[in-house]
């Protein structure tokens, strides 16, 4: 297991603004009394960057963000189950999911963490479960959130409940990832395969672990310590699963100590949006060293946990949806 190195000082960000940007409230939807768990933009296709979807209760509603501050409904699908809980959408795992991740490259494929404590990877267009990522070395609770690799197709981190994350690699099964596109029989048929080791496993955090994104090789994460953690995941090529995890940089977020709280980024990872349970959201820039706090947003009527932020793929446009069953949209404040 990775354990931290004496002696090298992570960096630390300051809390003070600089104020780079400037963004401000242009739209609060209601949707509902039900707290929403998840917002996100689409950044697969390009021709509807514009376009995000929301989780919450047993809804999950897709909107449009227009010119002005407008938000437009597109579609909304309701589960006639009253009692369902949707964090994200998919069916197959023995238990609710609690994030959903789309490979950049092969955007056919998704990757999902579940409360069964597994992690899988499937095809959407067929609609097979192609690996599982679980067994002996896999998570021992609940996972809560995944991500794929930027560029190297191959890894997925993974993070949980049990304190840890992991990375896993689908190299020596790449075969079945192939063969799930070509398959004529029936899903279920499909002979989905185990990975029950990762090639990596870090203890960076003392608690849950609720949100980890790949910053190039890097890793952010965040756990119920009031701040998002950046490192590096050095690993030892003779003994898989093992080496350490260098601690660069945090990024701390005030009363951001109650889980099931995730950050986002804007496409190209510049910044960070992440809430906090007073409703307030902290706008970090991601690459530059000291962290640099862009924004500091703050609204009076804004007081509900912040389950989720969404960045648009510019960053011009910050979402995040709330505790209350809220939707708040800022925008970028045009520089003069």
């Amino acid at each position: 297991m990775a354990k931290t190195p004496i002696g090298l000082e992570p960096v630390v960000g300051s809390l003070t603004s600089s104020k780079k940007r400037e963004y401000r409230v242009t739209n609060r939807l209601q949707e509902g009394k039900r707290p929403l768990y998840a917002v996100i933009f689409n950044f697969i296709d390009s021709r509807y960057f514009n376009v995000f979807a929301t989780v919450g209760g047993n809804r999950v509603t897709v909107y449009q963000c227009l010119e002005g501050g407008v938000i437009a409904v597109l579609q909304s699908y309701v589960d006639e189950d009253k009692d369902e809980s949707f964090y994200t959408s998919f069916v197959g795992h023995g238990d609710s999911i609690n994030e959903i991740r789309t490979q950049p490259l092969k955007p056919s494929l998704i990757v999902s963490a579940s409360k069964d404590e597994s992690v899988r990877l499937w095809n959407v267009h067929t609609g097979i479960c192609i690996l599982i990522f679980a067994g002996a070395g896999g998570h021992r609770n609940e996972v809560l959130s995944v991500d794929f690799h930027p560029s190297d197709i191959y890894r997925i981190a993974s993070c949980g409940m049990d304190n840890t994350v992991k990375i896993w690699s689908v190299k020596e099964f790449w075969t079945y990832v192939e063969k799930s596109f070509t398959w004529t029989d029936l899903p279920s048929k499909f002979p989905t395969k185990y990975v029950q080791f990762p090639v990596f496993l870090a203890s960076v955090h003392s608690n849950y672990v609720d949100c980890n994104r790949w910053l190039g090789d890097f890793i952010l994460s965040k756990s119920v310590d009031n701040e998002i953690v950046l490192w590096e995941p050095k690993m030892k090529e003779q003994s898989p699963g093992e080496g350490t995890a260098d601690i660069l940089q945090k990024y701390p977020v005030p009363e951001c100590d109650i889980w099931f709280i995730k950050f986002s980024c804007d496409f190209h990872y510049n910044s960070a949006a992440i809430g906090n349970r007073e409703g307030k959201i902290f706008v970090w820039e991601l690459q530059s060293s000291p962290p640099v706090l862009i924004a500091r947003l703050s609204h009076a009527q804004s007081k509900s946990p912040i389950r989720q932020t969404a960045m648009s793929f510019d960053g011009s446009t910050i979402l995040c949806c709330c505790e209350d069953g809220t939707i708040w949209r800022w925008d970028a404040v045009p520089a003069n």
